[in-house]
């Protein structure tokens, strides 16, 4: 979790803190048998004997799945698993993010689920932290439904993985964002959201407005569409490369200027810089980023 949910500097300083303490990360906090799930199993399986999945992440603590929604999964022939104690006043990196992976383990155990039908999404605060889990875990997930909550790809929050993760990233997800037409501030967040994503080249966006509604819990004939939206065919842009360029090109000049500083002995200046560059292109910038930090 850490290499792949944080920056490549935080990531650094959270483990030297915890070899500091005597402790190690291959241990996780949740003891899963005293954690409840909700899940529904579609009757019938599909006629590839695979199902898909939604692992759904709620901004409350309680574990429900609508009863609307039941027909669209049955339809989709898709599983749905939500953890209890996993709302919004709950840690993202100690709950809600290991319950979430925790619920997708176990029902890949005990189902055949179809890889390319294996979704994360959430509702407000949920939604950002699935979109979270979309951008570390593309070898797991290819899609998400981001239902009323998103954020700024290049940000503190959601910084870029390493570079063999991005590229899964941009190449196997589908981003549905579904938000009401009343619900002005989580518009402003997913416009903002997509902008940042193309300039990061992250191209496969969709949106499903839910007329009338506003700041609630996506509806059923929403649901329907956006899994429909997943499923669907994908296409690679066919600006990808040329992105693709332009960002290696604008990391490698941000990289040259911090050197320079370096050099210069402007340190303070660089370490702002090189903080920033952190975060706007995580491990993209990386191993160099890491390697100008340590610089005396």
């Amino acid at each position: 979790m850490i290499d792949r949910l944080f920056r490549p500097l935080l990531a650094r300083r959270l483990r030297e803190e915890l070899a500091g303490k005597g402790q190690g990360t291959d241990g996780q906090g949740i003891d899963l048998a005293r954690e409840r799930f909700a899940m529904y199993v579609p009757a019938d399986a599909p006629a590839s004997g695979k199902f898909g999945l939604l692992v759904w992440i709620s901004p409350f603590d309680a574990a429900a799945i609508p009863p609307a929604w039941l027909p669209v999964l049955d339809k989709h022939a898709m599983i749905v698993v939500t953890a209890a104690g996993s709302g919004n006043a709950e840690n993202v990196y100690s709950r809600r993010i290991p319950l979430a992976m925790l619920g997708y383990a176990n029902v890949a155990k005990a189902y055949p689920l179809d890889p390319a039908r294996t979704y994360v999404g959430g509702l407000s605060g949920g939604a950002r932290v699935a979109l979270r889990i979309a951008l570390a875990y593309p070898d797991v997930f290819h899609g998400a439904v981001l239902n009323a909550g998103s954020d700024a790809f290049g940000s503190a929050v959601l910084p870029p993985p390493r570079p063999d993760l991005f590229r899964q990233f941009e190449e196997g997800m589908s981003l549905v964002y579904a938000t009401g037409s009343r619900d002005d501030e989580n518009l402003a967040r997913d416009a903002h959201s997509r902008e940042s994503a193309r300039k990061l080249c992250i191209t496969d966006l969709r949106t499903e407005e839910m007329r009338g509604r506003g700041h609630e819990l996506i509806d059923a004939v929403t649901l329907d569409r956006a899994l429909t939206d997943l499923s669907a065919p994908r296409t690679i842009d066919a600006g990808l490369a040329a992105c693709r360029e332009r960002r290696t090109r604008e990391i490698d000049a941000q990289l040259h200027d911090i050197e320079t500083m370096v050099a210069a002995g402007k340190k303070q200046e660089a370490q702002d810089r090189l903080q920033r560059l952190d975060e706007r292109y995580g491990g993209l910038a990386a191993p160099r980023s890491l390697e100008l930090e340590g610089r005396p």
